[in-house]
């Protein structure tokens, strides 16, 4: 088994083959989720040398697992993704990024379920009993501590587009520009003599512009291409990323529009 796959099984079970006894009527993909790998994880599986479905009655004989391959095909182009609730941090850097990344801090697993089967949105969870729930059609268990590390294995996963300050970070509607005359009665006297372009958010009003946070959201940014250029060219991909003007709120929300246009 590969070392991608193996740390998902107990400890005491990652080296050498892994012995498991299966009922008679349990299926290759029961199997596999029962030793603790959600399928969601595995690109394709082999018994005995000879491909099988996941949904093929489990036989005696050798079970291979390959991992998903990287850059992974999302259902969708751009990829949508819903996050569970332990994942806000990841949610709010995805947004930033102009990534669709729908977030409800009380959902609960089987309304995060239905919501990602019916929105065709990649269910990402380092919860692997969620993603081991028959009903997942796509879903990505993420790797890492700390919303920096997560965010660096969803982008190397996924190698989306990306479309910064596209997105709203607080609610994910889309960003539009605005004059300083439309949203000046939200605006502190400060903010309004010292800034003069503005984004509003579409879905919630929120209002955006370059703020004292700018140097260090740049700086995830420029990360966040950095692992997707890699990715790609690691795959032989090609490689376009949109360019976009920046907006910053003053509580450190940033955003803006951004008209895509490939690099070099």
């Amino acid at each position: 088994m590969p070392a991608e796959l193996r740390f998902l099984l107990p400890l005491a079970r990652r080296g050498g083959t892994v012995p498991i006894l299966a009922a008679g009527t349990d299926t290759v993909g029961h199997v596999v989720q029962a030793a603790g790998i959600p399928l969601t994880e595995v690109s394709s599986l082999a018994m005995d040398g000879v491909p099988v479905r996941s949904s093929a009655r489990a036989v005696d004989g050798v079970l291979d697992l390959t991992p998903v391959v990287r850059p992974q095909r999302p259902p969708t182009s751009p990829p949508r993704f819903l996050l569970d609730v332990h994942l806000g941090g990841l949610a709010r850097r995805l947004r930033l990024l102009g990534l669709d990344a729908a977030y409800h801090a009380d959902a609960d697993d089987a309304a995060l379920v239905e919501q990602a089967a019916v929105e065709e949105r990649v269910l990402l969870s380092q919860d692997r009993g969620l993603l081991r729930r028959r009903a997942v059609l796509a879903g990505a268990l993420v790797r890492g501590a700390g919303t920096a590390a997560q965010l660096d294995d969803v982008l190397d996963r996924f190698a989306p587009p990306l479309a910064p300050w596209t997105r709203c970070m607080s609610c994910n509607g889309l960003l539009g520009p605005v004059s300083l005359q439309e949203v000046a009665t939200q605006l502190e006297p400060g903010t309004r003599f010292t800034y003069r372009d503005f984004a509003r958010c579409a879905e919630c009003g929120r209002v955006y512009w370059r703020g004292a946070h700018a140097a260090r959201l740049e700086r995830v940014v420029a990360r966040a291409k950095d692992v997707v250029h890699s990715r790609l060219v690691s795959s032989g991909a090609a490689v376009a990323q949109p360019l976009c003007e920046l907006a910053f709120p003053a509580d450190g929300l940033v955003t803006d529009t951004c008209s895509p246009r490939q690099d070099g």
